[in-house]
Formats: structure tokens, C-alpha cells, sequence
């Protein structure tokens, strides 16, 4: 006698019992192990659009980092030069102007003037990358606190505005 075979289809199964696993385990080491890029935002105050006659008085008082094509000017109150800090190697002189900011928040403390505002002026042909560090400049500086290195509040409420031009395209 013959015996007939009766094949029967069988589905496959998928066995994930593995898979699932092998994810448990990967997924928490992967999110551990990855580096968070750190996103620093600055908070800038921009100048008002406003009648400049109708703008507050205490102006006049402003601190000023004006970028000229050849150095860069500190100034205070608006418009009067405290100092010109020339271009070292053709570059602007970043260090000389921290000294500078330092000297004069030493000033102002020594007057017991509060003063956490400063107005960046720049070119229109000032490069990006100098006006982030004169914004890193004018906001702080390394100090050493007995054994750490850390960062010195300077002027840390920056605003940026155009720097004035004469008419015949100089500076005045």
C-alpha cells in the first residue's frame, strides 16, 4: 500500500525574538554614546527704527566698538574715542581690545557706574567671523579664580548697528 503524502503548507513565522533584543540593547547604548551638539544662541538687541530725536537720552552714554577698515575704536559716551586699537598683522587686535573693555569696566565700577550694555558698530565689508568674536570679546574674558579658568562678565547685553560713515565715504 501506498501512502499518499499530504502536503500541507505551513506559513512562515518570523521569529524577532532576537531582533527585538539586539534593539533593547543597541538603541540606550547608541543614544549614550552620541555626542548633543551644543547650540549657543546670543541675545542681541537691535537699534530702534524709530525718529532718533525721540530715542532715549542715556545714548549719549553709550559704549561703543566701532570696526573702522584699519582698526577698531572704542568710544564712550557715543562719538568720543577712549581708544584706537590699529590692526596687528593685518588682522584686528582681539586681545588688545579685551584689555581694553577690561580697563574701562574697571572704570566704570571704580565710578560705581553698573554699565552691561555695548554697542558694536560695523562696516558693511566687516567679515562674519571677526564680528562673532568681537561679539565673544565684548561679552567676556578669561579670568582665573584661584585655580579655575573661567569667564569674566564684561558687557554681555550687545547690540550691533551700522558704523557711521562720512559723506565722501571716510570714516569720521
Amino acid at each position: 500500500m501506498r501512502f499518499k503524502r499530504h502536503h500541507h503548507k505551513r506559513e512562515a513565522e518570523l521569529e524577532i525574538t532576537s531582533f527585538l533584543n539586539l534593539m533593547i540593547i543597541l538603541v540606550p547604548v547608541l543614544l549614550v554614546m552620541m555626542v548633543f551638539s551644543r547650540i549657543t544662541v546670543v541675545d542681541l538687541i537691535l537699534p530702534d527704527l524709530g525718529d532718533p530725536s525721540q530715542q532715549n537720552p542715556d545714548i549719549v552714554k553709550q559704549l561703543e566698538i566701532v570696526f573702522y577698515p584699519d582698526a577698531i575704536g572704542v568710544n564712550y559716551p557715543a562719538g568720543i574715542e577712549v581708544r584706537r586699537i590699529a590692526k596687528k598683522e593685518g588682522k584686528h587686535d582681539f586681545d588688545l581690545l579685551s584689555k581694553v573693555l577690561q580697563q574701562v569696566k574697571r572704570n566704570f565700577n571704580d565710578q560705581g557706574i553698573e554699565k552691561r550694555d555695548a554697542l558694536i558698530l560695523s562696516q558693511p565689508e566687516t567679515d562674519y567671523q571677526e564680528l562673532i568674536t568681537a561679539i565673544d570679546t565684548v561679552r567676556s574674558y578669561k579670568a582665573v579664580v584661584v585655580t579655575d579658568v573661567v569667564d569674566a562678565e564684561l558687557f554681555p547685553a550687545v547690540s550691533l548697528g551700522d558704523a557711521p560713515v562720512k559723506a565722501n565715504g571716510g570714516r569720521p
